[in-house]
């Protein structure tokens, strides 16, 4: 499995060519897809802020996205919960939902594709771009 931070997941649906080659080989390769929940509440804060416009209603864009071939929605357990809230002390940023997405792919021993520089530079979670 590997896990999709929230642009990784925007971009693989609705601008493909926005991924690099390694992240779109293993989509491509996975056996299983995960999005974090905090996700579709990220997509949905961005919409609602103008900052993100996508081609369809948010509605259906989240429950075409989730029902592609190999995606499944990751429940935010309370070892995740747990897991992001020491995020910080671990060196990871503040952002709340990249701790949630980070905490998601370190308890299922998954990488993460992820552009997100800050992340990638944060050494206890694997990830791929």
């Amino acid at each position: 499995m590997i896990i999709l931070d929230t642009h990784a997941w925007i971009w693989w649906v609705s601008e493909p060519n926005a991924l690099s080659s390694k992240a779109i080989s293993a989509i491509d390769y996975a056996k299983t897809i995960g999005i974090c929940p905090i996700s579709c509440w990220e997509i949905a804060t961005k919409v609602s802020n103008a900052k993100l416009t996508l081609d369809r209603d948010l509605h259906i864009w989240v429950q075409q996205a989730l029902a592609r071939p190999r995606v499944k929605l990751i429940e935010i357990s309370a070892e995740i919960a747990v897991s992001a809230g020491q995020l910080g002390q671990l060196g990871l940023h503040g952002d709340p939902a990249d701790r949630l997405i980070v905490a998601t792919a370190m308890c299922h021993g998954a990488a993460l594709v992820t552009k997100d520089q800050n992340i990638r530079a944060f050494s206890k979670v694997q990830t791929i771009w």
